[in-house]
């Protein structure tokens, strides 16, 4: 397998006589040239705008200054590819807004402008230089040292040459000498070329694209899709009840009608006995047809919102049920499903489960969230996760960043309370 980064390159064998030396020298010269740019761009500019901000001519100039830190990091994250093919995320955001003035005010208030302007600041005044001096030392040296006898016979004549401006060499076998002790320094400093330049990537990763930045945008984006996949759900939900409504129910109901007047119609006898059993078959069949659209998404929730919803809900409840919804808008789509669909739930499990003689349906909308709790006073010892349905409607509700909490001590109370980040999107009709 090839090695994905200098570090992993370095622990194998092999790793003199791969391409990974001369991409650590690669890496380490490009900084100290894209450093030493820097600086000097970085300097002009906030120099020139300090000089010129009295005419208010040097604003701009200043403005571009702060946000010397996005080409800098834009280019060093390009340039880890030489030592560290994984990439490294951009941390910016989309901006909130088309043109010049959205992409500003956006990247004016994102932590990672700042924190990209302090590592171009870093690498202009000290990383290029360090960057720079490990190269000299590290490749500069061993090469000259290697080249003794070549200098010797050309520069020296043959008769002399100094081993890096310091020690004179005056004789063949020590030039020789000199230049095999240069290709062992060589394979030494190939490794701190790998050390240096793993040092210097890991370190740049860490100020311009740390992991946790990356896992954060990977977890955003996962909690998008969740919200992409419930609104897409209930999207589906309502097509197919609406499908149910007025396609197969409108049709059942005109046959049902029709199977009526036949047996109106009918003289007394086996036809009339058939017609009779088949015209309460489909009487049957609509009942059930509209319990399973009700089940599928209730159209009083769609056309009158959660408070009616909840309200029909308890009704349909063998045992009373009390509502207390202090709601004075609509909510967002997915949120009201998500709710009614954990009252109702919870609603059957004490109809089946609790043996209460009463439960009540409380809550209301307020600081951005809207709160909801069913409580009953039946025996307890309630289990969210004994396969009640809770725990479906749970991962929903946590899909739309809510919490679901059940307390149910043996004896009862039993108390399910859930809560939703959300806000109004309109008043009632």
């Amino acid at each position: 397998m090839h090695p994905r980064n200098v570090w992993q390159a370095m622990s194998g064998p092999g790793f003199l006589l791969s391409s990974w030396p001369w991409r650590s020298a690669g890496y380490l010269l490009t900084g100290a040239v894209t450093g030493a740019v820097a600086l000097v761009g970085i300097v002009t500019t906030a120099v020139a705008g300090g000089v010129l901000a009295v005419v208010l001519v040097g604003l701009p100039l200043l403005v571009l200054a702060a946000l010397a830190g996005i080409p800098v990091a834009w280019v060093e994250r390009r340039r880890l590819r030489l030592v560290d093919p994984d990439p490294a995320p951009d941390p910016h955001r989309a901006p909130a807004a088309y043109g010049l003035w959205g992409w500003l005010t956006t990247r004016m208030r994102e932590r990672a402008t700042w924190r990209e302007l302090g590592y171009a600041v870093l690498f202009a005044v000290l990383l290029w230089p360090v960057d720079a001096l490990v190269l000299a030392v590290a490749l500069l040296a061993p090469l000259s040292m290697v080249a003794t006898p070549l200098l010797m016979a050309t520069v020296g004549g043959g008769h002399e040459t100094k081993v890096l401006k310091q020690w004179l060499v005056t004789s063949w076998p020590v030039a020789f000498a000199v230049a095999v002790l240069g290709l062992v320094l060589m394979g030494l400093c190939g490794y701190v070329l790998g050390v240096v330049a793993g040092a210097r990537a890991a370190l740049t990763r860490l100020l311009i694209a740390p992991r946790e930045e990356e896992l954060r945008a990977k977890v955003t984006e996962l909690a998008r899709s969740r919200l992409r996949l419930v609104d897409a759900f209930e999207t589906e939900r309502r097509r197919i009840e609406r499908d149910l409504h007025d396609g197969a129910q409108q049709r059942l109901v005109a046959l049902t009608m029709a199977l009526g007047l036949a047996r109106l119609d009918a003289p007394p006898g086996p036809l009339a006995d058939q017609l009779a059993a088949a015209h309460d078959e489909a009487d049957k069949a609509l009942v059930e047809l509209r319990e399973l659209i009700h089940g599928i998404h209730p159209k009083v929730l769609a056309d009158y919102g959660l408070p009616e919803a909840v309200a029909d809900a308890a009704d349909r409840s063998v045992i009373p049920v009390d509502v207390d919804l202090e709601l004075t808008g609509r909510l967002p789509r997915a949120v009201e499903a998500a709710a009614y669909f954990v009252v109702r739930e919870a609603l059957t499990n004490v109809d089946r489960h609790s043996g209460a003689s009463r439960a009540e349906v409380s809550g209301g909308h307020r600081d951005g969230r809207l709160f909801l709790q069913v409580r009953d006073d039946g025996r307890g010892g309630a289990d969210a996760g004994a396969g009640s349905g809770l725990t479906g409607l749970g991962d929903r509700v946590s899909a739309l960043g809510g919490r679901l909490s059940l307390s149910s001590p043996p004896g009862g109370p039993t108390l399910l309370c859930v809560e939703f980040p959300c806000e109004r999107t309109g008043a009632y009709a």
